[in-house]
């Protein structure tokens, strides 16, 4: 319905940028995890690990994940006074009401569920969760003054309503503030409750954060980064915001600015791929060059506004060669930041003056796994194995920098399962610049197992190599490539760890996952040549 307006025409020059290009909402919203959040496989196959391993939770469980991922099927069956949505609700096929709810859950997280979210509570604890309030005053909410009003109320029942709180952080806060109650293998909540991921908490203690008294000259608000005022040729865009159904411009809609591309663009290069490459069993609402032209904003974005890295000069000790890499946080949350399945990586090489390969951290195999510098997989890859633990000093190939999140359960066990967790074993995810100790909610976003790495601060961090590099064998060419991964090979072999039936959500998944393109994706490099 949205998109009878809110996409492009030619007869019309609403929602172009100054090339031409359709910068439709309609349009880029349709490739994106937002659109796509209730027919992602890897949601699937993670709620139906859950669970399984807590099935007396099941219903629980299947209600608070929809909440987030299939939020108008949520709020409408709340509203109608029935249960909220279930994985079964969305299989609903047919004519009925089901299946009309069905379909609004599976159109994932869209306009007029965002734009009728309303200001109260917003960035307060009650709004997390999926606690965000939708009204019943039939109001649609943007940031434009003064809008034309008569064209959506004919063509909808809404009424669009100017308001500022569409963008600010407090409003993505809402599902992207994620807290959990942690649970025994029997259903049993245990005391505390466990934060699983909170980019919003982690951007108020950043220099990022506009809702200080006097904000920093960096300051700016989640939709700054992810949904640009600037076209990709990085012109401000000024534009119509809205056509007329049967094509044309409304002449009394005037171009606006800023306009924000709705590109909602993240670091997620593996699951539009898997949309794009399975497209008879996920049925996703973009066209492949929609889903490519997200894959492709995503490698650009953690390639140019995500993290740097740098070798300082190497140093010698006889015939070790000593360096030390420093990779840097750009962005205003943890690096990686989100769902605990993410992870970034060290790969560090040295090649000595004949180009044989004398030292190397960090390689990756075919299958995103990590392996040492035989090209045997490393046993933390595996379903059970240990935890790679932060280093400040590295002086073998098997246990790389790798910045991740790995939860543990009220045994101190590491977990996978996130109703299981109660804490955190590692994370030593990178702090954004200016994180402060002593800043609300620390508590609860503070990192874990970096004690004694005193360069483990806001902004960056730096490992020190020691490779064995006889002077006579030089010169040595030193390279160094951060790298990001959306579903750690761990994570993933965790999950499919988990035991369930033939066709299953998870043997679905893993099917998909095990066809798709599991390379990691380059935030940034750098090399050195030394003797």
């Amino acid at each position: 319905m949205c998109a009878e307006c809110h996409s492009v025409d030619a007869d019309a020059t609403a929602l172009r940028d100054e090339l031409g290009a359709d910068i439709s909402p309609a349009e880029l919203w349709s490739g994106t995890m937002m659109a796509n959040s209730a027919r992602d496989p890897f949601w699937w196959a993670m709620v139906t690990a859950e669970t399984l391993t807590i099935p007396s939770a099941a219903a629980a469980i299947e209600a608070t994940c929809t909440r987030c991922h299939a939020p108008m099927a949520a709020v409408d069956a709340a509203k109608a006074g029935e249960p909220a949505p279930d994985l079964a609700l969305l299989r609903q096929q047919g004519d009925g009401p089901a299946h009309a709810r069905a379909q609004l859950g599976l159109d994932g997280v869209s306009c007029a569920l965002c734009h009728q979210i309303a200001p109260e509570g917003l960035g307060q604890e009650s709004s997390y969760s999926g606690g965000f309030v939708v009204g019943d005053d039939m109001q649609i909410f943007a940031g434009h003054e003064q809008p034309f009003t008569m064209p959506m109320m004919m063509h909808t029942g809404y009424t669009p309503v100017a308001a500022a709180h569409t963008g600010t952080s407090a409003t993505c806060a809402s599902c992207h503030t994620l807290v959990t109650q942690p649970m025994t293998p029997e259903g049993e909540a245990l005391p505390g409750l466990h934060t699983e991921q909170a980019p919003y908490l982690e951007w108020r203690n950043s220099v990022f954060n506009t809702e200080r008294d006097a904000p920093d000259p960096a300051a700016r608000d989640c939709q700054g980064c992810h949904m640009p005022s600037r076209s990709e040729q990085g012109v401000p865009i000024t534009t119509r915001i809205a056509r007329r159904p049967g094509g044309g411009d409304f002449p009394p809609v005037e171009p606006r600015a800023p306009f924000h591309r709705h590109a909602l663009v993240g670091g997620n290069t593996l699951v539009p791929a898997i949309l794009r490459d399975n497209r008879a069993r996920l049925n996703p609402p973009a066209s492949d060059a929609a889903l490519e032209a997200t894959i492709e904003r995503a490698r650009d974005l953690l390639a140019n506004e995500t993290g740097s890295v740098a070798i300082a000069a190497p140093t010698r000790d006889g015939d070790a060669l000593e360096f030390a890499v420093t990779l840097t946080n750009l962005g205003g949350h943890k690096l990686p930041t989100g769902y605990p399945s993410r992870r970034v990586w060290l790969q560090v090489t040295v090649r000595d003056g004949a180009d044989e390969l004398v030292f190397r951290s960090g390689g990756v195999d075919g299958e995103g796994r990590l392996v040492d510098a035989a090209g045997e997989v490393l046993a933390a890859e595996l379903a059970g194995g240990p935890v790679l633990p932060h280093a400040a000093l590295i002086d073998v190939d098997d246990a790389p920098q790798v910045y991740e999140a790995v939860m543990l359960d009220e045994q101190g066990t590491p977990t996978f399962r996130l109703l299981r967790a109660d804490g955190y074993a590692k994370d030593n995810r990178l702090l954004p610049l200016g994180w402060s100790a002593g800043a609300p909610d620390v508590d609860r976003i503070a990192p874990v197992g970096v004690a004694g790495d005193a360069d483990f601060t806001g902004g960056a961090d730096t490992t020190r190599y020691r490779v064995h590099a006889p002077a006579a064998d030089g010169p040595y060419t030193i390279e160094v490539r951060a790298l990001h991964q959306v579903i750690s090979a761990r994570f993933a072999a965790e999950l499919f760890a988990v035991a369930s039936a033939p066709g299953s959500p998870i043997h679905a998944f893993q099917d998909m996952y095990e066809g798709a393109d599991r390379a990691p994706t380059l935030i940034a490099s750098d090399a050195r040549v030394v003797d």
